[in-house]
């Protein structure tokens, strides 16, 4: 797979608890993983499951969608901020809430906020779509994307043996799930049930109900998945 732009995820990760405030410890016991996990992600040697990064968007009030932004400074775009901190006005002196010093946390959040987000479309061609690659055989492949939502409309592949969480856990986030399996066999673990999808089957259920993907087959499975993400939580 020969992605269009390969954003760096981990310094993004990274710029987000930054500007939030929140240290690479504290982030790590908060989301139930290693210190070390954490450094290893920010830092490319390691990515993150589907599970851990939902976990990791949500404890940084970002959204998953930002993560994808390959313009600098807009990986955290949803970090709440005072909106003096977010706005400059004109003839406004460096250093002010409105206008920040470069270097500060303030200037980083306005710096986020200048981009909140791009527009991808309204016609992306399969050499255009940016790749996210996941641990544990899972890759997004971001099909487009309008300012100002907060959706995230993905290609999803599972590779053989692929799963959306290592340890075998269910996640859960804010909003709703909607999918569509396009070929291969995917099982769904969802609450207390599970599914087996097939090519042509489609799911929708509300992200908040534990759930959990993974590619019990020896061919990849590929679907296309619409996800409302408002605001994130993980278990």
């Amino acid at each position: 797979m020969s992605p269009a732009a390969v954003p760096p995820v981990g310094a993004r990760i990274r710029q987000a608890r930054l500007a939030h405030g929140t240290s690479l410890r504290a982030l790590a016991r908060e989301i139930g993983v290693s210190a070390s996990l954490v450094s290893q992600i920010e830092n490319g040697k390691s990515q993150p499951s589907v599970s851990t990064l939902y976990a990791i968007t949500t404890a940084l009030g970002i959204s998953i969608e930002s993560l994808f932004d390959a313009g600098e400074g807009t990986a955290a775009a949803a970090v709440t901020a005072p909106a003096t901190a977010l706005t400059a006005g004109p003839g406004t002196a460096p250093g002010t809430a409105s206008n920040p010093a470069p270097g500060t946390v303030l200037h980083a959040l306005a710096s986020f906020a200048a981009d909140p987000g791009r527009r991808i479309g309204p016609v992306v061609t399969p050499d255009e779509r940016e790749v996210l690659e996941l641990d544990s055989g899972v890759v997004w492949e971001r099909l487009g994307h309008v300012p100002g939502t907060h959706v995230d409309f993905l290609q999803v592949t599972y590779r053989p043996g692929g799963a959306s969480s290592s340890s075998g856990g269910l996640m859960r986030h804010a909003g709703t799930e909607y999918g569509c399996l396009t070929s291969g066999e995917l099982v769904l673990t969802l609450g207390f049930d599970e599914y087996t999808l097939r090519p042509g089957d489609a799911v929708c259920f509300e992200s908040t109900t534990p759930h959990r993907y993974r590619n019990d087959g020896d061919v990849p499975a590929v679907g296309t998945w619409f996800v409302s993400t408002e605001m994130f939580s993980d278990t």
